[in-house]
């Protein structure tokens, strides 16, 4: 499949660092694997992976962390 922001990579099978920000909070996971553009480096996630990333940032969000840095596990 084409990549949808360049239109000329292909998606690889990878491992990328997924970053969010509520407010003053972010959420830094390592290691979650992704489909990751071959040109530009933009990633998908399926929607499993999405619900486990979500699922950690919520927590990590819901308990004031400022800055917290987490290794994704499956």
């Amino acid at each position: 499949m084409n990549c949808v922001i360049c239109k000329e990579g292909l998606y690889m099978d990878g491992l990328t660092t997924v970053v969010l920000t509520k407010g003053d909070s972010s959420i830094i996971i390592k290691g979650v694997p992704a489909q990751i553009c071959d040109l530009c480096g933009e990633y998908t996630l399926d929607s499993a992976t999405t619900e486990l990333v979500m699922a950690m940032a919520k927590e990590a969000f819901d308990k004031g962390a400022e800055v917290e840095i987490r290794r994704f596990a499956a």
